[in-house]
């Protein structure tokens, strides 16, 4: 019998685990054990499903006769179990009022619903299915169940159809990949599709479906979340087109840092940076503010300091990556100033230590972060050979006011 029970009564617990006497057992399977409408169907169902026949037997004959007035109240409730929903959506034989409340609980498994539209003769249920778009589109064996049914309506197969051809056939553009976005629940990546230079035509810009439904799964952040104004005019004018050959040379740029760092680049990996690298400069700096893991640890290694800037300006950035970030020697100079002067990160004592000790990181920066430095940290500055001579200096000289030298 089931193991996952919903209800909170022990006296439902017992009959289900077996744990109760069988009389009680028995006399639950027929009905006639004084139990709320809910246990008692979650009860019946459990022992439907049993590999003890005689529980069945009288459970599947208890099951068909519920009323169906109290039935309908129950199944639409938040509380009903999902295993009393699939039993009567994979019932042929109840009533359609019984199938109705089925179909109209969000709970009910998608599974038992595509096999409640392959098996019904109702062409009027059929008909309410269509209606539900984000259903067909999320659970696309339920839009071939209905449009596979010959008794549904020309109502049902209308629907059916047009979302078929609007979210399913290949010749989609980017606005039906966004609506499909959309009603997945998906916002983000649907305004990101939206807004792209790649979407205004993904042929020219050597892409296909797949690869936008790719870069789109990255989203992470909406536009609400994000914040553009440190894109000032200084920045505009290097927005330009690149070529082919450029963007190669980015990609064999960003492969062999990784492989410099020990990184696992599995073909995988490798078509992830290639497509990535596929957009144009401004939908690369919009994947950088609004991207996963992934895409930040990407996009921190563009050579565009507007590109790796945004990395660092995306809402959904972890303190180890700027921890990580603030030790590389191949991202900007611009890119380390803003680590330093956003007072959040300012406060890690790693992300200060790994500034400190890198020498692509602004002068005036590491002179005003050495003063939070440890004493041994200190120390070791003022023997690294890899910073300039005046960071060298004023960690000696700190190091030597504390120890009283």
């Amino acid at each position: 019998m089931s193991s996952e029970i919903v209800s909170t009564n022990p006296v439902v617990k017992a009959l289900i685990e077996g744990t109760a006497p069988r009389p009680a057992q028995v006399a639950a399977a027929r009905g006639v054990l004084p139990l709320p409408e809910a246990d008692l169907l979650e009860v019946l169902v459990s022992f439907a499903r049993s590999g003890d026949k005689e529980l069945a037997d009288h459970a599947d004959a208890s099951l068909g006769t519920q009323d169906d007035s109290m039935l309908g109240t129950a199944l639409v409730t938040e509380t009903v179990p999902e295993s009393v929903l699939a039993y009567f959506a994979e019932r042929p034989n109840v009533s359609a009022k019984t199938h109705e409340a089925v179909l109209r609980n969000p709970r009910t498994p998608p599974a038992s619903i595509a096999k409640l539209a392959r098996q019904t003769k109702n062409g009027n249920l059929l008909e309410l299915l269509s209606f539900n778009q984000q259903l067909l589109i999320q659970t696309p064996s339920v839009l071939e169940a209905i449009l596979g049914n010959e008794f549904r309506t020309p109502e049902a197969d209308r629907r059916a159809s047009e979302t078929k051809r609007e979210f399913f056939e290949k010749e989609r553009g980017t606005q039906q990949i966004a609506n499909e976005l959309r009603a997945q629940g998906k916002e983000a990546a649907a305004q990101f599709i939206e807004n792209s230079e790649f979407g205004q035509d993904l042929e020219a810009a050597g892409m296909d479906i797949d690869d936008a439904l790719f870069l789109a799964s990255m989203i992470e952040a909406t536009d609400d979340e994000t914040d553009d104004s440190w894109l000032g005019l200084e920045y505009i004018e290097e927005f330009y087109e690149e070529t082919e050959e450029q963007r190669q040379a980015i990609v064999d740029k960003i492969l062999g840092e990784l492989k410099v760092e020990g990184v696992d680049l599995p073909n995988e990996r490798i078509s992830i940076l290639n497509r990535i690298l596929k957009m144009g400069m401004k939908d690369r700096v919009k994947l950088a503010m609004k991207g996963d893991r992934e895409a930040r640890n990407i996009l921190i290694r563009d050579p565009n300091r507007i590109v790796s800037q945004a990395v660092v300006q995306n809402p959904r950035i972890t303190e180890q990556e700027v921890e990580k970030i603030a030790a590389m020697r191949s991202v900007p100079e611009d890119v380390l100033r803003k680590i330093a002067n956003d007072r959040h990160w300012a406060r890690s004592y790693t992300v200060v230590h790994n500034l400190a000790r890198n020498p692509r990181t602004p002068v005036a920066n590491v002179m005003n972060i050495l003063s939070r430095l440890q004493l041994r940290d200190l120390a070791a500055l003022s023997k690294n050979k890899n910073i300039s001579d005046a960071v060298r200096r004023q960690a000696l000289r700190l190091s030597q006011a504390r120890t009283g030298k």
